[in-house]
């Protein structure tokens, strides 16, 4: 009702109801208090989730973006509060993925004194988001939220900080504002250019060797389905980066599986013998590329991206196209393209496909990871959603589970952040409540954001938290072993914590495995299970993660392809 008298806080709850928000994840202090009370006075449709610390909130936040496609919400306190986000807002930057995050802050007169808990949230944030907002006057809340939602959920997604004084969020205003916005400055190129369609398609029609290459983009534009139907249509053979898994089936016979420095011998020999290479919403990291000279050296390179900046940043690109990749796939797929007869390509790849499969040596005491993730990926039916820390588990979990839907795969690729995995599943799994969360974590990092415990045990979230248990920091520890001589410097986790018992210290449920023979029916127990889980698997230490491809090197450059 206009005209009504309410506060800063009151308002800012009002704009989260009108912007359809169900959930966010915060943790209170002193500069949100105001926040913090009109949630406890107000009838919200929404849902506030207590973290256990601040990094808790903006991976859950993460993961609850990652797998609903709607923007996560944080609000987190002013000072240390805001700081303890950084790390998730970076990765959220890295990753593309939709937050809008509320960060309380000092009074507006005491900013720049240092006030107690007061950080310069601007310029912290500046570097590692989409947009920031400071407010400094309670008139322009409605119309910053409304702008903050649009930015961080169109064009290429994003993370979007909006800083609140104190005295912003307590004082008393009349409910009259307009949120009408426009900005002129902001205008994401959506259609494709039909000229650059039309040379994609004509270079397609020439190609001999064409490969598609699909990233996260695909999956942020809902294009999925599309991607498929163009994949089969003209027979195009399909690889994924790691964060564009589900994009394509992992099980379709035009799968290569991922490619980059852990992927498959065919999708890097697929990527180095192409002559066309059709990159579809990947920003082409080094991980996936190695050394440049040698990533895709006698391919024609096309790009399809939102974001014109990523064009030619790292890979020299042919023909750009600069827009939403699904409204660029079905321009594709209007288009005539009468392609080459590339029977001998496909028979190549399929050969490789068969030749140089993913392999691993299999124990029964300890248990092989990777057989482990097998087992995982067969009791699940493939139909889980899967979450992962960083590491070797985070890799052979995008090895041997094969996603065959998009949205169920969340992981931090861009910033490699360990702690990851777990909250990333507390925010999933009330996001998607219905479906099965499994959370695939090393016991290094699960260490990191174990605190969340408490949210799974309070909310009964039955996340099936599965910890490969190495005792290592096991990528660390791998590029020790091959690189630095096996000097084995601060990597070895020799004193863990018994999980099973610190599990149960939560309340919540714990098994330990460390035989082949207890998996799979552990696996089944607990995935039937109507609650949460910790399972400590107890797998073989030295195992490392191949194929790879070692720094400096090419695409085609792999170590451990065979046994």
């Amino acid at each position: 009702m206009k005209g009504k008298l309410i506060t800063g806080a009151d308002l800012l709850i009002k704009t989260l109801v009108d912007a359809n928000v169900d959930t966010i994840f915060g943790y209170p202090g002193g500069a949100v208090l105001p926040i913090y009370d009109a949630l406890y006075r107000n009838d919200t449709p929404f849902e506030h989730v207590l973290s256990r610390h601040e990094q808790g909130s903006i991976h859950a936040a993460e993961g609850y973006a990652r797998v609903t496609g709607k923007p996560g919400v944080v609000l987190a306190t002013s000072g240390p509060g805001a700081t303890n986000l950084i790390t998730g807002i970076t990765d959220a930057m890295m990753d593309s993925l939709p937050l809008v995050i509320f960060t309380g802050q000092v009074a507006k007169n005491v900013i720049g004194t240092d006030a107690f808990q007061e950080a310069d949230v601007m310029g912290i944030t500046t570097p590692i988001t989409k947009y920031n907002y400071q407010v400094s006057d309670v008139s322009d809340l409605p119309r910053i939220v409304k702008e903050a939602f649009h930015i961080a959920t169109t064009g290429r997604p994003g993370p979007v900080v909006i800083d609140i004084p104190k005295n912003i969020s307590a004082n008393i205003t009349l409910n009259d504002f307009e949120d009408d916005f426009y900005l002129p400055g902001y205008q994401p190129t959506i259609n494709p250019n039909p000229l650059q369609i039309v040379k994609l398609a004509e270079a397609l029609s020439r190609a001999k060797r064409p490969l598609l290459l699909a990233g996260a983009g695909t999956l942020f534009a809902d294009a999925s389905k599309e991607l498929k139907q163009f994949a089969e249509k003209y027979k195009l053979p399909v690889t994924t980066t790691l964060l564009g898994l589900g994009t394509f089936p992992g099980t379709n016979e035009l799968s290569l599986g991922m490619a980059g420095m852990h992927g498959t011998y065919a999708a890097n020999m697929a990527i180095y013998e192409c002559d066309l290479l059709i990159n579809i919403g990947a920003r082409f990291d080094d991980r996936l590329t190695g050394k440049i000279v040698d990533f895709a050296p006698n391919a024609k390179v096309a790009h399809i991206d939102i974001d014109p900046a990523e064009i030619g940043k790292n890979i020299k690109t042919d023909i750009p196209v600069v827009a939403d990749a699904k409204k660029a796939l079905i321009a594709l797929l209007d288009s005539k393209i009468e392609m080459q007869n590339n029977f001998e390509w496909f028979e190549k790849l399929t050969k490789n496909k068969q030749d140089y499969p993913l392999w691993y040596e299999r124990t029964d005491a300890p248990i092989s990871p990777q057989w482990l993730i097998e087992q995982i990926y067969n009791i699940s039916n493939g139909e889980a959603i899967v979450t992962t820390d960083v590491g070797q588990h985070q890799m052979w979990a995008a090895q041997f589970y094969k996603f065959d839907k998009p949205n169920n795969w969340v992981t931090s690729g861009g910033l490699g952040t360990m702690g990851f995995g777990f909250p990333a599943a507390v925010g999933a799994q009330l996001g998607r409540p219905n479906d099965l969360v499994v959370s695939i974590v090393g016991d290094g990092g699960f260490q990191m954001t174990l605190q969340e415990l408490s949210v799974i045990k309070q909310r009964n979230l039955p996340v099936k938290v599965i910890i490969v248990n190495n005792e290592a920091l096991g990528m660390v520890r791998q590029w020790q072993e091959s690189f630095y001589e096996e000097r084995y410097s601060e990597s070895l986790l020799s004193e863990n914590p018994d999980f099973v018992k610190l599990a149960e210290s939560y309340g919540v449920r714990g098994v330990k495995v460390d035989q082949e023979a207890d998996v799979i029916p552990t696996l089944q127990e607990i995935f039937a299970y109507d609650g949460p889980v910790v399972a400590d698997f107890r797998v073989v230490r030295q195992t490392c993660v191949y194929p790879m491809i070692a720094p400096g090197k090419g695409i085609h450059e792999m170590v451990g392809v065979t046994k």
